[in-house]
């Protein structure tokens, strides 16, 4: 299963890095390390949570969405910020 996850991740960066190159977005290194950490953060936290539900500890499985769930959507959300208003500057 972990094969096949991913692989969709990283034909998911290359498509991703192919669509910003053929619209002319600069993404800088430190925006693509804030992203792939954001994703690590956010594929971690999917297996924890589903490991925990499959021992019958939902509350743990709640825990992990709260406590590295959350913070790894709000990295993604300041890499995907800062590119976009990277490119409102530039415009």
């Amino acid at each position: 299963m972990w094969f096949i996850v991913t692989f969709l991740i990283g034909a998911t960066i290359v498509a991703l890095t192919w669509w910003l190159r053929s619209r002319g977005v600069k993404v800088s290194w430190y925006e693509w390390l804030i992203g792939i950490i954001g994703l690590a953060l956010l594929i971690f936290t999917a297996q924890n949570y589903f490991a925990s539900l499959a021992e019958v500890e939902s509350q743990a499985a709640y825990m992990f969405l709260l406590v590295t769930g959350l913070p790894s959507l709000v990295l993604l959300a300041i890499a995907w910020q800062l590119v976009v208003r990277k490119q409102k500057a530039s415009a």
